[in-house]
């Protein structure tokens, strides 16, 4: 009776949990036919491809018939992969490209097929075998297409309308200081499950308990009576839970001797679910993420979080970061920094890199590009948001290393804006409480009356920690000397130095106080002042320096010093690391020694 009562306190208090909607969780660990590879391209400069009907790639029948495109024996283009980086003639691409491949496919029965797009920029429409399937907006969430009875025994013909032209409604709008890239950038592949699938799950350590394992399993099918098992061996453990009329499962369970995930100990369980005609094997693990006044705790402990961001690129290629390789190189040069946590910037970055995180014991701040000049009076426009954010939060949910949802990047006040963020907001608590809610601010300013930096926005009340981007000593010029200014801002709440820094060309030497120096001297000395203000922020909780790698940005003019690079980065677009990795690295290393990590 009392086992019976802890478990419907633990499920009365449960976080209210929507089932996924056009979703597979966990796509790496299902049966995939990879489709990347070449696939034939053309360009379409004036966007004519659709009323021309290139989706059905016909061909003459007799001697008096022609068409006026063809895919065969002309571009090809990698997928996963950028068209920016693959042409020198579409360097600055911003329109359509239409994509064209062929595939086997066999007619299973008692089976179901769908395709499935890990990610495509910015928006496309699907088609298979000349039948038009569906779009997607958005460029860094995954989506599908059940094509069970599109699918042909023999040769299949997938083709994609693909475009990447920034839009005011858009989600990021019109402007933003980064490579608009666009093309197939992650992973495309034909993937097979039984005709009733465990479409969701979310196995989590509940948010302040260390042994209570949080459980919900959703079915393809909304049948109730079904059942369904989550197994952990290695502690043990083993419940089953029964479907309810909406086909989902939810259970909670008292674990003993669970080894909690940190960077320290990136512990991570073999998981089993199962249902009567699926099993999906997963690896989770399990930790512990709040607030306690202006703290942060890790597993109940207080931690400093030694953070760095970066873009999903790789700037010796010039081209999207989309591979495991490549997720290992951009985390490999983050670790040796000496991190425990990376912001993703300023969009959700491919499933390699949140993984591969994980498993190195990196923990994640992840954001929708929700920035800077987002319409926000437009209903449209936050309905995107919000599905971008639900689709980001139901893909890695399961990962533990995902410890910061953040909604919005330098947003300034305004009724809109926070009506906006509001909405937002509720959309990602209604999937998941487990985690931190963030945003990052560029609105502290010194006060000349009061000699202290303040900050005037009321939406801070509503996020569990605050970011600030603010680059004294690059942007803003010093009012004081660093060691007298004084931060005043958000005092109840743990505040992050999300962004600060300034630019250097690697290799470029000159006078540290000059800032049109472009010198790594003048970057090295922002980046010891920096430092030494943090000290005066009574709740810093952590810092995260823009950015590790120089990035390409069509925004930036200067053409010595920047011919269309940010080179705000620590290491340069050859992978060089300038005199201030060096500084970070070492104040790392104290931060990690003091809080004995």
């Amino acid at each position: 009776m009392k086992k019976t009562a802890f478990l419907l306190l633990l499920l009365g208090s449960f976080l209210h949990i929507m089932a996924a909607e056009n979703y597979i969780t966990n796509i790496y660990g299902r049966d995939c036919q990879m489709l990347n590879g070449k696939w034939d391209a053309i360009i379409d400069l004036y966007e004519q491809g659709k009323s021309s009907k290139i989706y059905l790639n016909k061909k003459p029948s007799d001697k008096n018939e022609f068409y006026e495109y063809a895919f065969e024996n002309g571009l090809r283009l990698n997928v996963p992969g950028d068209w920016n980086s693959q042409l020198p003639e579409l360097k600055y691409f911003e329109g359509s490209v239409w994509y064209s491949r062929h595939f086997t496919s066999k007619n299973l029965k008692d089976k179901r097929r769908f395709l499935y797009f890990c990610g495509v920029s910015y928006r496309c429409n699907i088609y298979l075998n000349g039948e038009f399937l569906g779009s997607h907006e958005g460029s860094f969430t995954p989506f599908h297409f059940e094509v069970t009875h599109q699918l042909r025994d023999g040769d299949n013909h997938l083709v994609m309308e693909v475009n990447n032209r920034r839009e005011k409604d858009a989600i990021p709008a019109l402007r933003f200081d980064w490579w608009n890239y666009g093309g197939i950038t992650r992973d495309v592949m034909l993937v097979t499950l039984p005709n009733e699938y465990i479409a969701d799950y979310f196995i989590q350590l509940d948010k302040h308990q260390p042994n209570v394992i949080n459980t919900m399993v959703s079915l393809s099918e909304k049948k109730a009576g079904e059942t369904v098992t989550v197994m952990i061996p290695e502690l043990g453990k083993k419940i089953r839970m029964t479907t309810d009329a909406k086909g989902i499962a939810k259970a909670s369970m008292r674990v003993g001797g669970i080894k909690r995930w940190s960077p320290s100990t990136p512990k991570l369980y073999q998981i089993s679910i199962v249902s009567a005609c699926d099993r999906v094997d997963e690896r989770i693990g399990f930790r512990n993420i709040e607030t306690n006044g202006t703290k942060i705790l890790l597993n109940g402990k207080e931690t400093f979080l030694r953070s760095i961001s970066f873009h999903e690129e790789i700037p010796q290629r010039m081209g999207r970061a989309c591979t495991k390789g490549d997720a290992e190189f951009l985390l490999s040069e983050a670790k040796a920094l000496g991190v425990n946590m990376v912001r993703l910037a300023h969009y959700q970055q491919n499933e390699y890199i949140v993984r591969r995180a994980e498993e190195m014991g990196i923990m994640i701040w992840q954001e929708i590009p929700v920035w800077q000049a987002i319409d926000f009076t437009n209903e449209e426009t936050l309905r995107k948001a919000q599905l971008m954010l639900r689709e980001t939060m139901i893909r890695d949910r399961n990962r533990c290393a995902d410890c910061f949802w953040g909604i919005a990047n330098e947003t300034r006040p305004s009724d809109a804006r926070n009506a906006f963020l509001d909405k937002l907001l509720q959309t990602g608590k209604d999937i998941d409480t487990t985690r931190l809610f963030v945003a990052a601010f560029d609105n502290v300013y010194f006060q000349n009356d009061s000699q202290l930096f303040e900050m005037n926005d009321n939406f801070i009340d509503k996020l569990d920690m605050i970011g600030i981007n603010k680059y004294m000593g690059w942007y803003t010029a010093w009012p004081l000397e660093p060691a007298k200014c004084i931060w005043k801002v958000a005092q109840t709440k743990p505040l992050f130095i999300s962004e600060f820094g300034g630019e250097a060309l690697y290799g470029q030497s000159g006078d540290e106080s000059v800032a049109s120096s472009w010198s790594e001297d003048y970057q090295a000395k922002l980046y010891r002042d920096n430092l030494t203000m943090f000290g005066n922020i009574p709740n810093l909780v952590g810092i995260s320096p823009w950015v590790l790698f120089d990035f390409r940005s069509p925004t930036r003019f200067h053409p010595q010093n920047q011919e269309g690079w940010n080179r705000k980065g620590l290491v340069s677009d050859q992978g060089q690391r300038k005199q201030a990795w060096y500084i970070i690295h070492d104040f790392y290393k104290q931060m990690k020694q003091k809080y004995d990590e």
